[in-house]
């Protein structure tokens, strides 16, 4: 009889391994920061029930320089997240054919992007268009 154990495969850093593995953890954390501003708009919410002065109080703490560090940290987080999700949209999706030809991935991917670059200009004019 063997006095070793059995072998057991180390799992510390395998994500650093493979560069997909890389990508696909920076994804995942990404969601982070999105549950993160989440939660930045539901104490605005709740502010917002607690009456005007509590609310105006809320956007004063908005305009502090560590939340406009804070939202630009959080810009470049969510433009990363809406391109990574959008790049691994045609992998997760049936194929699509259009006009009998199957639609490139890269087509897909561009499709999506242009439509969140609209949704967002759609909510900047719409929100610029409320302070005027």
């Amino acid at each position: 009889m063997s006095t070793q154990g059995p072998y057991v495969r180390s799992m510390d850093g395998w994500w650093k391994r493979n560069a997909y593995y890389v990508r696909y953890m920076v994804r995942e954390v990404t969601a982070v920061f999105v549950a993160a501003y989440a939660v930045v708009l539901l104490v605005g919410v709740v502010r917002l029930g607690q009456g005007e002065a509590a609310f105006n109080g809320w956007l004063q703490a908005l305009k502090s320089p560590l939340s406009l560090a804070f939202h630009l940290v959080l810009l470049a987080t969510f433009v990363y997240h809406t391109w990574s999700w959008f790049n691994i949209m045609p992998l997760t999706m049936p194929n699509m054919f259009v006009g009998g030809k199957r639609v490139q991935p890269g087509t897909i991917t561009g499709t999506g992007l242009v439509a969140a670059v609209i949704a967002c200009a759609a909510v900047f004019v719409i929100v610029g268009g409320t302070h005027g």
